[in-house]
């Protein structure tokens, strides 16, 4: 494992050549990105739409490329429930990632008690490179690592595959 910037995580999201997998297993994520917009929208502020436009815009505009391309993504979120006030707000915007072309499905962590998962979240590009985030225990981003290994990225593509069979899709789940 080699640590990573998150410059050069970004970089591997942007230009995978097949297909970007992405688990998700914490119910609180405290990111910079995001904290502006989760504060208003847990004070009930309506989202200023030329504000969402252009947050939205680079991921948008990439996933349009990938799609273009014939890239798949997909993600998938384990999810405590009843969920936390964070998993409603990811839950509202699930449904720009799904009009992006990501496939999202949802997996209630009660379904995933007989699955081995990693012990953080991934991504993993076109079967074979994996890039793991770690996180603080209040969901602060604390670090990246990479990983090339054969082993550890069938390891992480079987545990997600197995996980995403049991995933329910965004358009099915209704956050508890």
């Amino acid at each position: 494992m080699e640590p990573i910037t998150p410059e050069q995580r970004n970089a591997l999201i942007a230009s995978y050549k097949q297909e970007a997998i992405h688990l998700e297993m914490r119910d609180v994520y405290a990111t910079d990105v995001e904290k502006d917009r989760f504060r208003k929208w847990l004070a009930g502020e309506p989202a200023d739409p030329e504000e969402e436009a252009e947050w939205w815009r680079p991921w948008l505009t990439m996933r349009r490329q990938h799609m273009d391309s014939g890239k798949t993504m997909r993600r998938l979120r384990v999810v405590s429930e009843p969920v936390t006030t964070y998993i409603r707000f990811e839950w509202a915007d699930a449904e720009q990632l799904v009009k992006a072309g990501e496939d999202v499905r949802w997996l209630p962590r009660r379904r995933a008690s007989a699955l081995l998962l990693p012990g953080n979240d991934f991504w993993l590009f076109d079967g074979a490179t994996v890039a793991f985030t770690h996180f603080s225990g209040d969901g602060h981003v604390t670090g990246h690592e990479l990983t090339t290994d054969p082993g550890i990225a069938r390891q992480c593509m079987d545990a997600f595959e197995t996980a995403w069979a049991l995933g329910i899709p965004h358009s099915e789940y209704t956050p508890t």
